[in-house]
């Protein structure tokens, strides 16, 4: 049977990643709702496929964000965890 501790603070690492996750999303969302007019505006072409390679950037540098993340979520956990005497 697994340490009802142990299942505890992963639990914990996982909840705390995904409300990590979520802010970054709700920024994010925050910043293309303020874009989003203007990008509307703007049928140029040039401009489209510059926003396609920054976004193909973003894309890949959060990918490998979350990769690093979740192989280091666990230690950190353990740190944040407070321990009861």
């Amino acid at each position: 049977m697994k340490d009802i501790h142990e299942v505890l603070r992963r639990k914990q690492a996982q909840f705390t990643q995904l409300a990590k996750q979520i802010e970054l999303l709700q920024q994010a969302a925050e910043k293309l709702r303020e874009v989003a007019p203007l990008l509307a505006e703007n049928d140029n072409e040039e401009d489209s496929a510059v926003l396609a390679e920054v976004d193909d950037e973003n894309t890949n540098a959060m990918a490998a964000h979350a990769g690093q993340n979740t192989s280091t979520t666990p230690k950190a956990a353990r740190s944040l965890t407070p321990r009861w005497p």
